[in-house]
């Protein structure tokens, strides 16, 4: 996995409450950075979370993440979260993501959303305005 494969990066450094004992990265951090970048990306796509969900009458609820660790990030690191949209089906978001040290593959993941009313909490299908967002950048 490289930085390239990814159309969105966004950086951010490692702070000292963020690693552990051992002077790395506290594993439970990288699902943190994780969900900064996919952040970003909604506002790099112009759907700033949440207030832009709400104009499809939708909220997103985590139904799957998963980290794959390769080596460890250490404070002061500069890093690199790539974000980029996998497969979205009728009613659910996957992202696919990569964490990268100066080009060094640290981390990947992925992380899965169902499209579902804010109340409820039923799923909805997710609507075309919105794929086409999700996937011009």
């Amino acid at each position: 996995m490289q930085p390239s494969e990814f159309p969105f990066l966004h950086r951010l450094r490692v702070r000292w409450a963020e690693t552990d004992p051992q002077g790395i990265v506290f594993n439970g951090h990288y699902l943190t950075y994780f969900d900064v970048a996919i952040t970003e990306y909604w506002r790099a796509v112009g759907l700033p979370y949440p207030g832009s969900l709400e104009r499809f009458g939708l909220d997103l609820f985590v139904v799957k993440a998963t980290v794959e660790y390769h080596a460890p990030a250490q404070y002061d690191d500069e890093l690199e979260v790539g974000v980029r949209v996998g497969r979205i089906g009728n009613s659910s978001l996957q992202f696919v993501l990569g964490v990268f040290r100066a080009g060094e593959h640290l981390a990947s993941g992925e992380v899965i959303y169902v499209a579902a009313h804010p109340q409820t909490r039923r799923p909805q299908p997710v609507p075309e305005a919105m794929r086409a967002l999700l996937r011009s950048v």
